[in-house]
């Protein structure tokens, strides 16, 4: 198996072993899952005759256990327009939906004479470190990628990146945009604050926001990872591929004791 989903027809999916989850046996990683709605979200676009519009947003919401199972997807264009659009996918898994992604597509025009304000380029991968995820990490999903570190990492900080050997997709060709944003929810594991066989932190969502199209296969993730007094936790990134900043990312994390410890 060279991909973490393979595609079945009738707009249903398999995930392989190498999209198990991080929290527990049997659960599906919600990064490529993230890839495959983003895929399903441009596939939709493209079958519709929509406008030539870029992505500018996409909010994924968690709407309960990913089980490592057949996915069925179902799209639908929520605002259509010239200018500006709103795409929506489902996922469902044994019946039920377990995730639903609404993309903002906005209209390209030509900005560089008021361009400004990005954060500054990351080192290149190619001068960062090869590192590992935590050990107590499981799921064949984290296994899978090439993560290398620039600088020196501390609880809640890290600059990093991220890739993976593996397509997003066995039978259908994903867009390089779909299997950039596949890698990103990875975020919620690089600058960990306290071990996850100690406590738990699963995010509840995640959204990005580009200020353009990311490009290659490379993710960068300049990382910071706060937690509340009562629960509640934020992990927050700036992205990057290998040309400089392409926009943001933000989790909501819910923080509580590990069964495990």
């Amino acid at each position: 198996m060279t991909a973490y989903l393979t595609a079945l027809g009738g707009d249903r999916y398999l995930p392989s072993e190498h999209a198990g989850g991080a929290w527990q046996p049997g659960e599906l990683h919600f990064a490529p899952l993230g890839g495959l709605l983003t895929h399903a979200i441009e596939r939709h676009r493209a079958s519709s005759g929509g406008a030539p519009l870029v992505l500018s947003r996409i909010a994924f919401d968690i709407l309960g256990f990913l089980a490592l199972d057949e996915i069925a997807v179902r799209v639908q264009t929520r605002r259509p327009g010239r200018t500006i659009e709103l795409t929506e996918a489902t996922a469902s898994i044994a019946g039920r939906d377990v995730a639903v992604a609404r993309a903002w597509h906005s209209v390209v025009g030509d900005t560089g004479a008021v361009e400004g304000g990005s954060a500054a380029p990351l080192p290149s991968p190619e001068l960062a470190r090869p590192a590992a995820f935590d050990p107590a990490w499981g799921g064949g999903f984290v296994r899978s990628l090439d993560l290398r570190q620039s600088g020196d990492a501390v609880p809640g900080r890290s600059t990093a990146w991220v890739s993976s050997p593996l397509e997003l997709l066995d039978g259908e060709a994903a867009s390089p945009l779909a299997r950039w944003l596949g890698l990103v929810d990875v975020v919620n594991g690089v600058a960990v604050r306290a071990t996850p066989d100690a406590w738990m932190f699963p995010n509840l969502d995640l959204t990005v926001h580009l200020l353009r199209q990311p490009e290659g296969r490379w993710v960068g993730l300049d990382t910071t990872v706060a937690f509340g007094p009562s629960g509640q936790g934020i992990t927050g990134a700036a992205l990057h591929d290998e040309r400089g900043h392409v926009g943001h990312a933000m989790q909501t994390l819910t923080v509580r004791p590990s069964p495990r410890a």
